[in-house]
């Protein structure tokens, strides 16, 4: 089998704000002819399926502008600039859920829509939690929810946790949790 790598041959900047930068590209395909691509570069984020000692995962509540309903997620944000995954992870435990974590596994990293964006969101289950008080962003609304894990695993199974990289973190903790491995 070929490569079907593409290169860029021009690029055009078409927004840049504080989360993300929209371009334009003009790409090189592997036959020799040219596409357009539009691209949404990204920073990155992570998200962390926390689990309690009695088997219950720890969500989150909250209105997503974009989707216009509020979403049951896992708890997640971006990676600041140069910061390492895990300790934005830990950092999002503790501002969305109030916890923090004596073991980490890393769950690898998807990317949620490799179409048109350079994001991959890392993804980390978290057990041996200590509870203490969330302290969100600023403008940052959440309800935390407990759920048991078999209800979890259903709901997002069937359909009712429609929230991306959390129906990715829960697949991949469920399988780490029931089989001691991951990736």
């Amino acid at each position: 089998m070929g490569s079907f790598d593409e290169t860029m041959v021009e690029r055009k900047e078409i927004y840049s704000g504080k989360i993300l930068r929209l371009c334009c590209d003009r790409v090189r395909l592997c036959d020799g002819s040219t596409a357009a691509r539009e691209i949404v570069e990204h920073g990155g984020a992570v998200c962390v399926l926390p689990v309690t000692e009695k088997g219950r995962a720890l969500l989150v509540r909250q209105f997503r502008y974009p989707a216009g309903t509020e979403l049951l997620e896992a708890p997640a944000g971006r990676l600041e600039k140069g910061e390492n995954p895990l300790s934005a992870a830990k950092r999002e435990l503790l501002e969305e859920t109030g916890c923090v974590a004596e073991n980490w596994t890393d769950l690898g990293f998807i990317y949620p829509t490799a179409g048109y964006s350079t994001e991959r969101i890392y993804l980390y289950l978290a057990c041996g939690l200590q509870r203490g008080e969330a302290c969100p962003d600023e403008g940052e609304f959440l309800e935390l929810e407990e759920i048991e894990l078999e209800k979890l695993f259903k709901m997002a199974a069937v359909g009712e946790i429609t929230d991306g990289k959390t129906v990715c973190a829960v697949f991949r903790g469920k399988e780490f949790l029931q089989n001691g491995r991951n990736k």
